[in-house]
């Protein structure tokens, strides 16, 4: 798809509307929710496994549980997307999710092994809810944003998990401290009932909405915004093989090199989602409140690393780079700089070792470009599955590194090789975009897309 030039948009931006960031907004919203839920788990994770009496390897595999279902859940979940359109299937990932992290702050009636089993489930079905989450990040930024805004777009969404624990996990931190670890969930869970209905009536397709201009509309479809994604007849003329395109995707060499490269950011994501707080409590003799106050601090780092990496990808593409360069140039730099949290293993004071954890996080707030790249390269007959797809991959890490750093921590009775597990894993993705992904463009279905005219 070709960049737009910033000169050629300037005379209809300045009558356009900006309906697309009040969709960006919510998207925002929703995404910040999204992680809020998934941490919960990690700020209540001290006082639950010493109600239930969990050991660290135990603790991992419930950390990990989401995961499971999640990583399950994507080709499916991509696949509702493409079939029955964003807004719906979008509706009920939140409704579901919610009412199944409501239903955690109940764990507390059952006792012993029933506890940790229905902990488990209710984990597993909130990361299935969640499934066609990002997916659906991805196709409504496709829908709404030109190619040289879909960076900046992509971050926005992205960077809401960090934005999630500075505004979340002070409050979490607090209320486990005052009123027990069940609070969270009640509250979290009602929160996301009511955002869902928010949701139902404020977002629609670009050619549906109600308040966007003539003007707005042509610069984002002359920009390659995809605004036909969502509307009544825009796969009526096609229909995609499900299988043969899985298998198409999985052919490409820069997708292959995408998927690994994710795989490795997520790494570091659902450390910090899991095991960072129990790493402050543990490792650096914090009380749950202040590892709650504290963990907002490289969260802070990472939601302004997010926010550069979107706009100097942008940046980039206007001042004419291409859109490879424009994509690759972050990333490398900020993996560069998540590196530094092995330095943690070396420093004593608390101040230092989240200085460190600030500058990890800032690199891979800039690094996180994984999205605007599926947004660049999907092909647009199955948006929602290459999402899913790129997703499965990426969040495969929600299942191995939680588990992994719980043998760690188990085994050698501290988290200095954890450290150095999760520092490897940016090393790994700045070879695969270097030296697998190649040139970034949008992928073209050959054999898994059949006209109706054929049928």
């Amino acid at each position: 798809m070709s960049n737009v030039p910033a000169t050629r948009s300037a005379s209809s931006m300045a009558v356009a509307s900006r309906t697309r960031w009040g969709i960006l907004a919510m998207l925002f919203i929703v995404t910040t929710i999204n992680y809020a839920d998934r941490a919960t788990i990690s700020i209540a994770g001290p006082d639950i496994a010493r109600d239930i009496g969990l050991s660290p390897i135990e603790m991992g595999y419930i950390f990990s549980a989401f995961a499971w279902s999640y990583v399950l859940a994507q080709i499916p979940g991509g696949w509702l997307l493409d079939k029955f359109g964003s807004k719906m299937t979008y509706f009920f990932s939140i409704l579901l999710w919610s009412l199944f992290t409501l239903f955690q702050g109940f764990v507390g009636f059952f006792t012993g092994g029933a506890a940790l089993l229905m902990l488990i489930l209710l984990r597993l079905l909130v990361g299935a809810a969640e499934a066609p989450a990002f997916p659906g990040n991805s196709r409504i930024t496709s829908a709404w944003f030109p190619t040289h805004e879909r960076g900046f777009a992509a971050s926005i969404f992205n960077s809401a998990q960090y934005f999630a624990t500075v505004a979340f996990a002070p409050l979490m931190g607090w209320m486990v401290y005052h009123y027990g670890w069940q609070s969270i969930f009640l509250f979290m869970g009602l929160l996301g009932v009511v955002i869902a209905l928010i949701w139902l009536k404020t977002i629609h397709s670009p050619k549906e909405h109600p308040s966007i201009s003539d003007n707005e509309l042509r610069y984002i479809e002359e920009g390659g915004a995809l605004v036909d994604l969502d509307s009544a007849n825009s796969n009526a003329s096609t229909k995609v093989n499900t299988l043969a395109c899985v298998k198409e995707l999985l052919g490409s060499r820069m997708l292959l090199g995408v998927y690994i490269g994710q795989y490795c950011i997520n790494s570091l994501t659902y450390f910090f989602l899991t095991w960072f707080p129990i790493y402050l409590v543990q490792e650096r003799g914090m009380n749950i409140l202040q590892a709650g106050f504290m963990a907002s601090l490289p969260a802070i780092a990472g939601f302004l690393g997010g926010i550069s990496g979107g706009w100097l990808s942008d940046r980039l593409m206007k001042k004419g780079y291409s859109l490879t360069l424009a994509r690759k140039l972050p990333i490398v730099i900020g993996m560069f700089m998540s590196t530094s949290m092995i330095a943690c293993n070396y420093v004593d004071t608390d101040v230092l070792v989240i200085a460190i954890m600030s500058l990890a996080f800032f690199g891979k707030g800039v690094g996180a470009l994984g999205w605007a790249v599926v947004s660049d390269t999907s092909p647009k007959e199955a948006g929602g599955l290459s999402g899913g797809l790129f997703n499965t991959f990426g969040n495969t890490a929600g299942i191995v590194t939680p588990i992994v750093i719980g043998y760690i921590v188990h085994t050698t009775g501290s988290f200095e090789g954890a450290l150095a597990y999760v520092g490897a894993h940016a090393a790994l993705a700045i070879i695969s975009y270097l030296f697998v992904v190649g040139d970034i463009k949008r992928i073209t279905l050959h054999h898994s897309v059949h006209s109706s005219a054929n049928r």
